[in-house]
């Protein structure tokens, strides 16, 4: 099985301006419910970022930084873990776990086409349980 089978799509995924503070990062993922947001690149040659939870909590809560004075570009992951729509799933869940990941950006000629998370990989393991 492919990972264009099992990802989420890019309309699903909630993005972030590297610009924008933290604080409004954190608002978006609390109005949509999410644990992470895609962070737009800043040029066609760009890369995609990440900012997760972890992301935050690390630069906040551990290192003592404000909420307010930080950009999402200061705490992202960048450029973020990445495989192709096109890699079979078995060697993207293989990379999740000797990597320590929980998520992976789908990028195909450097255009992102969705997420794929260790959440949907298990969706995928329960169904065939069942």
């Amino acid at each position: 099985m492919l990972v264009k089978k099992v990802m989420t799509p890019k309309e699903k995924l909630i993005s972030v301006s590297p610009m924008a503070t933290v604080r409004e990062a954190l608002k978006l993922m609390r109005n949509h419910k999410v644990r992470s947001v895609i962070v737009e690149k800043t040029s066609p040659s760009g890369a995609y970022g990440l900012v997760t939870f972890k992301n935050i909590l690390q630069s906040i809560v551990a290192e003592d930084g404000d909420i307010d004075l930080l950009n999402v570009y200061d705490i992202a992951t960048t450029p973020a873990f990445s495989v192709s729509a096109e890699l079979d799933i078995k060697y993207a869940a293989k990379m999740m776990v000797t990597s320590s990941i929980k998520r992976l950006l789908v990028i195909d000629n450097n255009e992102l086409l969705g997420i794929l998370t260790m959440t949907d990989i298990i969706g995928i393991l329960m169904d065939s349980v069942e």
